[in-house]
């Protein structure tokens, strides 16, 4: 049953996307490929035991985290399923 201008399934088809939007989010942010030997935000030196651990490691540790702090920030906000975004 429709409510108000959504669709039949409009909820259903939020949650798919949501889901879609993180998987995509998670495969483009394992490494790939040969592993720097220094930081591309600080220029520090990435340990060796760090690049043996993981493909295609670009950042140090502390930057890394600095990184999934500030992406962790953005997904805590679900702009498609945002009361604003379904009123435009």
């Amino acid at each position: 049953m429709a409510s108000g201008w959504a669709s039949d399934g409009a909820v259903q088809d939020q949650i798919d996307t949501t889901v879609n939007d993180e998987i995509t989010r998670v495969r483009q942010s394992i490494g790939q490929g040969e592993s720097a030997r220094f930081c591309e935000e600080c220029g520090e030196e990435i340990p060796l035991a760090r690049r043996n651990a993981l493909k295609g490691v670009k950042y140090c540790l502390a930057c890394q985290q600095e990184i999934d702090k500030q992406q962790n920030n953005h997904a805590l906000f679900n702009r498609r399923g945002s009361k604003d975004s379904q009123l435009r």
